[in-house]
């Protein structure tokens, strides 16, 4: 009988029948060996199934033993060269830790870290040796999601391939001169290097996920042929505390990604201190993803406990090893093998006897399963094979391996930058660096000669595999018309007479217009988070279909209305259901598509502005790092717009923050004209030029009428401001009403009452981006800071302002910070206002709601006519009498407050 059988039988302590259950192992046993383990499932799901229904309660548990998932007799070994790739390995290590010492010597605050990559070198070894494909003819590539605190390895791998030089590693994370590599992975700074950003944490493993998705989107519609493509994305274990690490592994499984490879570099250790002191984070992530319907490969021990655990008869070694807590592992690693004899071992007298003739240093060389190579390859193989679900690795190492007393293993070692020359030294001698006692101080970088066997090595294995990696794409080799800007005539028109129309009704005839044109209709990627109806986009369902890889398996209850909800196989659509996150993430994945995949795709993410924004700001920062490319419609945009929904559904400040991002254009466009002038030159911009910006436009829901294109009026559109309506040149005062989104009708409206009421004149300016005018100007002050005795440039919205007269007020649907950006350009001595929705928002009508926050055509009013008595053209009699006039209560509470 198998050593296996005899240890299942002896851990049944309590079995009152023993022969029983051995003639049921032996007969499980002879399933396996005749039928394979595909039977012997089938057959333990059916006995398992039966003895509930028959009422016996049998406890549901997602985990196996703490042991390696794959056995050593399964393991295919790494047919590599192990004694080149470890030299390689070493070097690398070495002037990793070379960089971030060396840096940090020079100037003691730039940071970096060591121990990451230390812990996460074989891994990265055999995965570039073996495994990744860089894009080839007939090969679009793997994508990596590389951890981010690991990037000086890559670094030092690169430095080895030639793709980096000396200098560079020397201006490690001083980058200001152009010379130096980013902290961590940051396409915008390294555009031809790294794929994607992968800190923040968490958002690597959310974005590789919908990466992987997007991948069999494009092969299911044809567009591009990703079948052998694999999506493999790095994280810690303690960035699984991230809720975006985890939040998206259902669908994953849901979507049977079998293209993607999720790697948690399992070292136990968070910045501060363990991840599970008194737990075991492999066994609890094993129960998350094999519960989540994930095929899980655990990697924890070398090959020197193959052979304890092959003499463990009675199985006391496998208990011992499930009961101690990652705490005690860690200090283990943190120790010696004495100590690791004393308190591991000897928790049990036949594991002492069992190592009895091992000395402690044999001890101490039983490696984690991260640290060997066969055992990675093993993994990564069962990953590459896999078919019908995705593959999550769970690989035990050492935080810092290699770094000695320094590091390893120690709460310290993810802060550790600066090693002593003693710890150098030791670093040099456990890897084998060939750098002699004299040379040690200036920790010099090694490279071999390039005709050294070992280089050759290195750069064979990658021309196998297609080229380097990590490398980027900056821009796609295929160049796509855009339509003119007559192609979205329905919308540049006036609305017919008695007929409104909301901004979100003519972005739905922007982009079914755009789905009709025969260059760009297969490219559009509508994506939605369960609003559809909400926007009036539920038609697309029918005439485009939702993308679904298994179609759709039932009769959608609507079927018998014309915009019934239709999934396919080759659907366009992308829902992602209640999920800003995921619709983001889908997002980056179109948006980046011209980079990861050579082909250009342009997305439009349609979400209520407040949760969008609000939920994905830092998706949308990292959207900006990966030089993303497309639009993002905020929906029921404003505070005010969105009636009767409640505080927190109403949009204040979603614009402050889209501000922040340098490469993002937004807009706050009020009419349909507008929309489709900047919807067009964003296409222009992203798609004809491929330049490397990403446009956030609110849309709002309320209906009314639209003027129409002026001709003459677009590049002021653009720009962010133009003059909408002239008032009546005859008045003898004259003020300036600046407005954008739903709040700019409310200006129209106020410049009526002024005119009416009191003979002052009102010119209109419609700004569609207060944002874009503030850069702008933002842009003139600087040049003129640094060129004093040049002609100095004018800002574009002073010089629109110069040629007015009288004082300026702005009034917007956001937080006054948002038309506050622009005070700074107006002419000298002139009076400007702002008006804003500063506060929590609240459920009410429209109009309530904008009497409220102070932004209605009354508060308008009353602001232009306190600026005029403020600039004496008034007298303040006349303020008082339009504050009785308009019943507006002076003793109202502000706002802000309430």
């Amino acid at each position: 009988m198998s050593a296996q059988l005899d240890q299942l039988t002896a851990q049944a302590a309590n079995d009152p029948d023993t022969l029983e259950t051995r003639e049921w192992l032996d007969a499980l046993e002879a399933v396996i060996e005749n039928e394979g383990p595909e039977r012997a499932h089938y057959l333990m799901e059916r006995l398992v199934d039966l003895a509930r229904r028959r009422g016996a309660t049998i406890p549901f548990s997602s985990n196996t033993a703490y042991v390696n998932t794959i056995p050593a007799h399964l393991e295919e070994h790494c047919p590599g060269n192990l004694e080149f790739e470890e030299r390689l390995r070493s070097w690398m290590r070495w002037n990793a830790m070379a960089m971030v010492v060396k840096a940090n010597r020079a100037d003691g605050d730039l940071g970096g870290h060591i121990s990451s990559f230390a812990s996460l070198a074989n891994m990265l070894g055999i995965g570039f040796n073996h495994f990744w494909k860089a894009p080839s003819e007939g090969h679009g590539g793997d994508l990596l999601y590389i951890q981010g605190h690991s990037s000086p390895g890559i670094y030092a791998r690169a430095y080895l391939e030639g793709r980096i030089s000396e200098e560079q590693l020397l201006n490690f994370r001083r980058e200001v001169d152009g010379k130096g590599l980013s902290s961590y992975p940051h396409p915008k700074l390294m555009p031809n290097f790294w794929q994607f950003p992968t800190v923040s944490m968490g958002l690597g493993p959310l974005m590789a996920i919908y990466q992987a998705r997007f991948l069999k989107y494009l092969h299911a519609r044809g567009i591009a042929d990703t079948e052998n493509r694999k999506v493999w994305v790095f994280c810690g274990d303690g960035e699984m505390d991230e809720p975006e690490s985890m939040g998206a592994i259902g669908m994953a499984s849901r979507e049977r990604l079998d293209n993607l490879v999720m790697v948690v570099n399992c070292n136990l250790q968070r910045l501060d201190g363990p991840v599970r002191g008194n737990g075991k984070i492999i066994q609890e992530l094993e129960a998350d993803f094999r519960g989540a319907g994930w095929n899980v490969v655990k990697v924890i021990w070398g090959p020197g406990w193959d052979t304890l655990l092959a003499k463990d008869k009675d199985g006391i070694l496998q208990r011992v090893m499930m009961e101690t807590v990652d705490g005690e592992y860690q200090n283990y690693k943190a120790k010696d093998g004495a100590y690791v004899r004393k308190h591991f071992f000897g928790k049990h007298p036949e594991l002492l006897k069992m190592v009895a003739n091992m000395t402690d240093d044999d001890i101490w060389r039983l490696t984690r399963g991260g640290h060997d190579p066969h055992k990675i390859y093993a993994a990564f193989k069962n990953a590459q094979d896999n078919k019908g679900s995705p593959t999550v690795l769970l690989v035990k190492t050492v935080k810092g391996f290699g770094m000695g007393k320094s590091g390893e293993a120690r709460n310290t070692a993810h802060q550790t930058k600066k090693l002593d020359d003693e710890a150098i030294r030791e670093m040099r001698d456990r890897f084998a660096i060939p750098i002699p006692d004299d040379k040690l101080k200036d920790i010099p970088f090694f490279k071999p000669a390039d005709d050294s066997p070992e280089m050759q090595y290195l750069h064979e294995r990658r021309k196998a595999l297609g080229g380097y990696l990590p490398q980027r794409r900056e821009k796609a080799e295929e160049v796509l018309p855009v339509p003119e800007l007559s192609a979205f005539q329905n919308v540049l028109d006036a609305t017919a007479e008695g007929r409104e129309i909301s901004t979100t009704q003519a972005f739905v005839r922007i982009i079914s217009t755009l789905l009709r044109d025969q260059n760009l209709g297969q490219r559009i990627v509508p994506i939605l988070v369960d609003e559809s109806r909400t926007f009036g986009m539920e038609g697309l369902f029918r005439q485009i279909g939702i993308f679904n890889q298994q179609g759709q398996l039932y009769e959608p209850v609507d079927k018998d209305q014309v915009m019934y909800y239709r999934e396919d196989k080759a659907g366009q659509i992308l829902q992602e259901g209640i999920n800003e996150a995921g619709g983001m993430s889908s997002w980056i994945a179109a948006a980046t598509s011209y980079s990861t995949n050579n082909r250009v795709m342009i997305p439009f993410y349609t979400f209520y502005s407040m949760f969008g924004m609000q939920r994905i700001g830092d998706l949308a920062w990292a959207a900006g790092d990966m030089r993303a490319r497309g639009f993002l419609m905020g929906g029921t945009a404003g505070r005010t717009t969105l009636n009767g929904e409640g505080l927190q559904h109403e949009d204040g400040h979603s614009h402050i923050m889209a501000a922040t991002i340098p490469n993002c254009m937004p807009y706050d466009p009020t009419f349909a004209h507008e929309v489709a002038v900047i919807v067009q030159d964003g296409l222009r911009r992203m798609v004809a030029e491929q330049q490397d910006v990403f446009y956030y436009i609110t849309l709002m829901n309320e209906n009314y009428t639209h003027p129409g294109l002026k001709p003459g009026s677009e590049e002021g559109i653009l720009k962010g401001m133009y003059l909408l309506q002239e008032g009546d040149a005859n008045a003898k005062q004259r003020v300036q009403l600046i407005g954008s989104g739903t709040i700019l009708r409310e200006s129209i409206f106020a410049a009526e009452l002024l005119l009416k009421d009191w003979g002052i004149a009102a010119d209109i300016w419609s700004a569609p981006s207060l944002t874009l005018v503030a850069r702008d100007g933002q842009d003139c002050e600087r040049w003129n800071l640094v060129n004093p005795t040049a002609t100095a440039r004018v800002p574009y919205v002073t010089s629109l302002m110069d040629k007015t007269s009288g004082p300026i007020v702005a009034t917007t649907d956001y937080m006054r910070l948002f038309a506050e950006q622009i005070r700074a350009f107006m002419p000298k001595g002139r009076t400007y206002r702002v008006l804003g929705t500063d506060g929590f928002g609240r459920s009410d009508s429209r109009v309530k709601l904008r009497e409220f926050f102070e932004v209605n055509r009354y508060y308008i009013t009353v602001a232009a006519l306190k600026s005029l008595a403020e600039e004496g053209t008034i007298a303040a009699s006349v303020v008082a009498d339009a504050v009785a006039k308009y019943g507006i209560d002076p003793n109202k509470p502000n706002p802000v407050t309430q």
